[in-house]
């Protein structure tokens, strides 16, 4: 894929602000063809260190609420102020994302890039904690890491290089999310398939200067993103 709107970005901002494999690229691909309104209200759910939804701001017009459990929105407002944003464009909010305190209906898209994985793998979670916060038609985009194919009955040499067991056990293939997604009885799967940007997403990251990303090196490097791909889910709510 052709990353027109991610390449636009200082290279040295992107690498010092993301926390895993590209996020810009992982959005501008979630959102190719996206049926989201200019100017809706947008939570960025797992926002990070705030790059996401500066760009969400800049290439797509939406008011967004970059909302995240572990990152300081005084920081993320500073660094919100340094890219030209003002407060009615985006607001910072430290919250978790089982109990997030924003008013039912209130959102016309939950955006969700690279976290979902962490808190959303049970099947309850979708309608009791997300759903309730978007209006009636409004979206859910989610983009998570994931498998080709599961093998966690058989993890690959390359995958154990870099992560564990445990770490592996938030990483799972197509089938496993379509079986959480589908379970859901307030919202419709619109698609889910496999992201395009596997390997360039990984290599942008392991480039990094990043004692996190160089931790993630070994596997890369050994191969692992045979078994790895990015999953799209694109959800709506039901009227």
């Amino acid at each position: 894929m052709n990353y027109e709107k991610s390449i636009k970005y200082d290279k040295n901002l992107v690498e010092n602000k993301i926390m895993g494999p590209n996020p810009l690229k992982l959005v501008e691909e979630l959102l190719v063809n996206h049926n989201i309104s200019d100017s809706a209200a947008v939570m960025d759910l797992g926002s990070g260190n705030g790059l996401t939804s500066v760009f969400l701001v800049k290439e797509y017009g939406f008011k967004v609420f970059p909302t995240d459990l572990w990152s300081d929105p005084t920081e993320n407002k500073k660094f919100f102020d340094e890219m030209g944003l003002s407060g009615d464009e985006i607001i910072p909010i430290k919250a978790d994302a089982n109990d997030l305190p924003f008013a039912h209906e209130f959102f016309d898209a939950i955006i969700c890039t690279d976290s979902y994985n962490y808190f959303g793998r049970d099947s309850s979670f979708l309608d009791e904690k997300i759903i309730p916060f978007i209006k009636p038609g409004g979206y859910v985009y989610i983009a998570v890491p994931g498998m080709k194919k599961d093998c966690h009955d058989d993890l690959p040499d390359e995958l154990l290089l870099s992560w564990n067991e445990e770490q592996l056990d938030y990483i799972h293939d197509m089938d496993y999310w379509e079986d959480i997604v589908d379970k859901s009885d307030k919202s419709r799967i619109i698609s889910i398939k496999q992201m395009e940007g596997n390997e360039e997403l990984w290599q942008d990251w392991i480039n990094c200067d990043n004692e996190y990303a160089a931790g993630d090196k070994k596997a890369i490097d050994a191969g692992a993103c045979k078994y790895l791909n990015f999953i799209s889910i694109v959800l709506q709510r039901k009227e």
